[in-house]
């Protein structure tokens, strides 16, 4: 009897990590939701707002799964300032 299996990847067990990955998740559930509500309604200016959004939304993703594994206080430094660039950016869209 031969068996199929798929490699799977290292799982993320630190529960800032599972926290961070429930959040994504949600966040591209919710994006998607209005994207099928907004289908054929939205305007150019909006497809371009809604674009950059998405943009800020993953790079913050990327960010924060850097800084929890970040170590070194400089490096820290550097993705808190970028976080806190892009929440703030992200507010005022």
């Amino acid at each position: 009897m031969e068996h199929d299996f798929q490699e799977v990847g290292p799982m993320a067990w630190d529960g800032d990590d599972l926290a961070g990955q429930a959040e994504e998740v949600f966040e591209r559930q919710q994006a998607a939701a209005d994207a099928r509500a907004h289908r054929g309604t939205s305007t150019v200016e909006e497809r371009a707002r809604s674009a950059r959004f998405e943009t800020l939304r993953l790079s913050r993703s990327r960010i924060m799964g850097q800084l929890s594994r970040a170590t070194n206080p400089a490096h820290r430094t550097m993705l808190e300032s970028a976080l806190k660039s892009i929440n703030d950016e992200m507010g005022e869209g």
